[in-house]
């Protein structure tokens, strides 16, 4: 052994160290609380202790027209001035309005002056510049709050959508408006309110069922064990009943099509073909002719020919494949340790995603407030540039610019770190791509190094060596980092360019160029089958190189020349390893599901008085079924492992030896007779 793809292993360690680094940098400069407590356009948070927001825990947005929809308002800025607020606006009311009346009902100005800017107290200021400043909205709209922030209070009344029970309102800008103006609001919120509702009581049962859970999870994996260990005994009997019992649903298909048929003798109309009655909206018309069901009988005689055909040719390749199978049952028996190291992938992975998911999180949320000059003069030199606003009345910018404010523009920054932050966020993507598909990549060069020491033991068990799963793992992680970063690197790049193209894909949705839909399509397709041919490409790469130890390419075109000259032994492996592995979740999944179903519904007796009372039962109940799908995945994923490395072990020994004394066959006895092979007396010199 000796270390292959250096150039990538070490790339791949300065790439981790850089993506540190980058999660470092986006720590200092981030700040998740702007996620999920509201700041106001000076960027001070609303309720923060010992600030003047202290009392002030909501905020209150001059114009919600901007920003209509709640995702909009809960994870970027509104274009609007915001103010953190005691409480939210409980009536209909414009500034125009408010100014008005001032004088002879003075009440309402100071109910209305608590939304405009701390310190504004000057109601005969124009209304045009109090709009311009923005000292004060232009009108209030009666509001609840909703994750901290003041979002209009939406009715319904008789289908009819209304706030306060008015259907208009005027904007404060001399027009009226239709309520509907903000349905998409409406919507948002009404989504979002419905979903917390029920997201806790989905929290309250997975609080009192999670035991239960557990258990089901606990007798899904026992299941899944006891399958495994019984594919040894029972892989070609599933496979052999599925097989005739399709044989024979096509065989009663093709007595029921002539059934019809001669039915059809005599009747009326039934003699008609499919070009006389053309195209119909109620396809059964076309059940009432004698053609339809002439054409079905000869297409299920064809399909029911050819598999025959394959069973007779391939019936040989079916044996090796089931014996494979049963020789994979027998190899887990012997290193029961690689069921469990799917954990040890499961883990990485998840400290991956949940390293990107806080880094993406810190970099989205590294924004400062950014404030600008907003001048009343067309050629102040000064309108739109940066500004503090805690000095800019000491500046000589109002002299020059009367009537200029520093206003809060948006959440961002003009630094190098803040211009970059979508590029930052795109390498954030692709690193986690990479590191995924790395560990992946760990796991199956692991599990192949360690079955690969079981085929090529030549007296089984005697001769496997001690701990192979974690001798397997010392090799890759010393010898083929490079190697398997490399694989990696290859398909995070396929992949990073499907999510560009299904990023694209959303965005011109809308647009009505055939032709640039019809091209992402065709793209989206070809990467998709890309990367379904890397990732065969890839595992069979890292079967190769856990058995000689070779670099990526060199494994990779090693392993596909295998394969391509097994080809049809490939296809039947393929085939009936997925026939039976996916047979065994639904298996698993169903079993358990029904059990957990008779369970929560309290319908078995022994256990009725222990179900807990559940707001929705069916919460527990898809929990188990999906956890208990995944957990037989988690397994039959190990044995597909066996089963390809077994696959090409057995071919590589096929084509190195040839049964004499001096190149024996490491192959069970029992795919030894399925050969015929006869063992070879060693060659006279």
């Amino acid at each position: 052994r000796h270390c292959t793809d250096v150039i990538c292993c070490v790339i791949f360690i300065v790439v981790i160290l850089g993506y540190i680094a980058l999660g470092v940098v986006a720590w200092v400069h981030g700040d998740p609380r702007k996620v999920i407590y509201p700041t106001d356009s000076y960027g001070q948070f609303c309720g923060q202790k010992e600030t003047l927001n202290e009392n002030k825990t909501i905020l209150f947005y001059f114009n919600i027209l901007k920003c209509a929809s709640p995702i909009v308002l809960i994870n970027l800025q509104c274009p609007t001035t915001q103010l953190c607020v005691s409480k939210c606006p409980d009536r209909f009311a414009t500034y125009i309005d408010v100014q008005a009346s001032y004088r002879y009902r003075p009440d309402q100005w100071n109910y209305f002056k608590q939304f405009c800017k701390p310190g504004f107290n000057n109601p005969r200021k124009s209304v045009a510049q109090v709009l311009r400043d923005e000292d004060c909205p232009s009108m209030i709209i009666p509001s609840r709050p909703f994750l901290k922030r003041c979002f209009p209070d939406f009715s319904t009344k008789n289908g009819v959508l209304t706030v306060a029970n008015q259907t208009t309102f005027k904007d404060g800008r001399g027009k009226t408006r239709n309520v509907t103006d903000l349905r998409e609001a409406a919507n948002g919120i009404n989504n979002v309110l419905d979903a917390r509702s029920i997201g806790v009581k989905i929290f309250e049962d997975y609080a009192i069922s999670w035991y239960w859970i557990l258990i089901g999870l606990f007798i899904a994996m026992m299941l899944s064990l006891l399958f495994l260990v019984l594919l040894r005994f029972t892989a070609g009997v599933l496979f052999w009943i599925f097989i005739f019992g399709v044989i024979g649903i096509i065989g009663y298909g093709i007595w029921h099509c002539y059934w019809e048929y001669d039915h059809l003798k005599g009747i009326p109309g039934s003699d008609l073909t499919v070009y006389d009655i053309g195209f119909q909206t109620d396809f059964k018309v076309y059940l009432q002719l004698r053609q339809t069901w002439l054409a079905f009988m000869i297409i299920l005689c064809g399909v029911e020919v050819i598999i025959i055909l394959m069973l007779i040719f391939l019936r040989n390749r079916i044996r090796i494949a089931i014996a494979l199978l049963k020789e994979g049952s027998r190899a887990i028996g012997y290193i029961m340790s690689t069921l469990f190291y799917p954990i040890v992938t499961f883990i990485l992975i998840a400290i991956c995603i949940s390293y990107w998911a806080v880094t993406a999180v810190f970099l989205a949320t590294s924004g400062e407030p950014v404030y600008k000059v907003m001048a009343n003069q067309t050629l102040c030199k000064y309108a739109n540039l940066t500004c503090d606003p805690e000095t800019f009345n000491t500046t000589n910018v109002t002299k020059l610019c009367p009537g200029a404010q520093c206003t809060f523009a948006f959440y961002g920054g003009e630094s190098l770190y803040h211009k970059y932050i979508f590029i930052f966020q795109l390498a954030n993507a692709f690193v986690f791509l990479w590191l995924v598909n790395f560990a992946i990549a760990l796991g199956q060069c692991t599990l192949a190094g360690a079955f690969a020491s079981y085929y090529w033991a030549y007296r089984k068990p005697a001769d496997i060596p001690l701990w192979p799963l974690f001798s397997s793992f010392g090799r890759a992680i010393r010898y083929h980092t490079g190697s398997l970063a490399f694989g990696a690197l290859i398909l995070a790049i396929v992949q990073l360019i499907r999510v560009i193209l299904e990023y694209l894909d959303h965005k011109l949705k809308g647009t009505q160029n055939s032709f640039t839909r019809f091209l992402l399509c065709c793209l989206k397709c070809c990467f998709w089958c890309l990367e379904k041919f890397l990732k065969f490409i890839n595992r069979n790469a890292y079967i190769m190189i856990a058995i000689y130890g070779k670099n990526f390419c060199t494994s990779a075109r090693e392993a596909f020349f295998l394969l391509m000259r097994n080809v049809v032994r490939v296809a039947v492996l393929d085939k009936v390893t997925d026939f039976l592995l996916f047979l065994g979740k639904i298996l698993v999944a169903g079993g358990v599901g029904v059990l957990a179903f008779f369970f929560f519904t309290q319908r078995i007796p022994v256990f009725a008085k222990e179900v807990p009372m559940l707001n929705y039962y069916w919460v527990p109940l898809l929990t188990v079924i999906i956890g208990s799908y995944l957990v037989a995945h988690g397994f039959f994923s190990v044995y597909a492992m066996c089963v390809d490395t077994l696959f090409l072990c057995f071919c590589e020994d096929l084509e190195r030896n040839d049964g004499s004394t001096a190149k024996p066959y490491f192959m069970s006895a029992s795919l030894h007779r399925i050969l015929g092979k006869k063992k070879l007396s060693p060659k006279k010199a």
